[in-house]
């Protein structure tokens, strides 16, 4: 899905994803940093949905 643009003018920007790992380090919220196809630069969310989160191991049926 494309990053809508308003979204991405009220983000801050980073320029590499170490960048943003350190700023989320920051907040008490689990962050994430993704690349914005709108203006190239990393932004932080939250989002995790369709996402695999490797520290949760999945049930074997």
């Amino acid at each position: 899905m494309r990053t809508k643009l308003s979204t991405c003018r009220r983000k801050a920007r980073y320029a590499t994803e170490g960048e943003a790992e350190a700023a989320a380090l920051r907040f008490a919220l689990p962050l994430y940093p993704y690349r914005c196809d709108r203006c190239f630069a990393f932004h932080l969310t939250s989002r995790t949905k369709g996402k695999r989160n490797p520290s949760i191991p999945h049930p074997i049926p």
